[in-house]
């Protein structure tokens, strides 16, 4: 619909772990069918498959290989070097008119070469690091903080997913710069009801990173009072991260391991049959943008319970399309996971979700969102 051989888009990533490729492919994707010649650079963690990546035929795509480092002094040693390497790429394409970068979390250098190259430069928020410096409180975050906001006042554009998110991610200042557009879209072939809710097992879940930020550790520590509630009821718990070891233990000293499902990471083929599974996928993050797990979970007939940050109230309209429940406090999380099972409205309330998620996250809808960015910034 948008195909333009004249200019050429570009794209690079942020450093990249197993739960970004699968948006990034999606990004890829929906860039594929507006513009016919882009330029991919992906910055890829040590351990993280190259293959999805690398399955699109028309792009010219590079792979860095980032190593994160075992402490401060290396991980900015091996930051810098990346970054150099990645704006080395960006003046060998000089043929680019537009550079994107996926997920803002300070690659300064690469954002400086393209505005001195007089390129449009366009960076994608996808999460909120004022909320993980708050979180973690660790020196690097605060660095990568600051050098975020540099790149904010550099860049031509910030791209957000919805415009609750200027308020909620503190991004006042940069209101003149907002375009709201998202890479959102589900595969509905994949994504989709093979177990009717009615069918489906008592089981409970979440799904994600198990990181500090997600609010996995109050999902977890309020199973014990979910779980008392209902003697049939099980809990799925899916994904790796830093909290793997602290949320295995946890689950032993309260000795319902027998009554969980700590499945590991999940991969994105995978990811279907397990949320055909759930009868309720609860998100009790911190902070969020707009997690695909949501989308993917409600295109599977599966509601969902989260907490009301990022863009998540712009899709769950409580008891309508989900549930919301006002903060992620254990008590808060185990009222709220009863309240939705006893819901009459349950399995209505799923399909709502469903019939939302065919509307208005189709690719047609995704290509046509950023085909108008791409318009209006040649």
């Amino acid at each position: 619909m948008f195909k333009n051989k004249r200019k050429r888009i570009g794209l690079v990533s942020c450093p990249m772990g197993k739960a970004n490729i699968q948006p990034f492919v999606s990004l890829i994707n929906i860039l594929s069918n507006i513009n016919s010649d882009n330029a991919v650079i992906a910055i890829l963690d040590k351990n993280v498959s190259i293959n999805n990546i690398l399955n699109n035929d028309n792009e010219i795509f590079s792979i860095i290989i980032h190593e994160s480092g075992v402490n401060n002094f290396s991980r900015i040693k091996n930051y810098i070097k990346t970054q150099i390497i990645v704006s080395s790429k960006i003046v060998r394409n000089n043929d680019v008119t537009i550079w994107f970068f996926y997920i803002d979390n300070g690659l300064i250098l690469p954002i400086i070469i393209s505005k001195v190259l007089h390129k449009k430069t366009i960076i994608l928020l996808g999460g909120s690091l004022e909320r993980e410096v708050l979180l973690k409180k660790k020196y690097i975050e605060k660095l990568s903080l600051i050098l975020a906001k540099i790149n904010r006042f550099f860049c031509n554009s910030i791209i957000l997913y919805s415009p609750l998110l200027i308020s909620d991610w503190k991004l006042e200042p940069y209101r003149h710069k907002i375009i709201i557009a998202g890479e959102h879209f589900i595969d509905f072939t994949t994504f989709t009801v093979t177990t009717p809710y009615i069918g489906r097992p008592p089981l409970i879940g979440y799904i994600g990173r198990l990181s500090l930020e997600k609010g996995v550790q109050q999902f977890v520590k309020a199973l014990p009072s979910i779980l008392s509630e209902r003697e049939n009821l099980k809990a799925l718990i899916g994904g790796d991260g830093q909290l793997k070891d602290t949320i295995e233990a946890s689950l032993q000293k309260a000795g319902i391991t027998d009554r969980i499902d700590f499945t590991g990471w999940i991969s994105h083929e995978e990811l279907p049959h397990y949320l055909n599974q759930l009868r309720l996928l609860i998100l009790p993050s911190y902070t969020e943008g707009l997690p695909n797990i949501m989308l993917e979970a409600m295109a599977c007939g599966t509601p969902v319970l989260a907490t009301p940050v990022g863009a998540i109230p712009d899709v769950i309209r409580d008891g309508e399309t989900g549930f919301i429940m006002e903060d992620n406090k254990p008590e808060t999380i185990a009222r709220h996971v009863q309240r939705a099972l006893n819901s009459p409205d349950l399995e209505a309330i799923a399909e709502r979700g469903r019939k939302y998620m065919e509307q208005d996250f189709t690719f047609e809808k995704a290509v046509e969102r950023w085909g108008e960015i791409f318009k209006e910034n040649q």
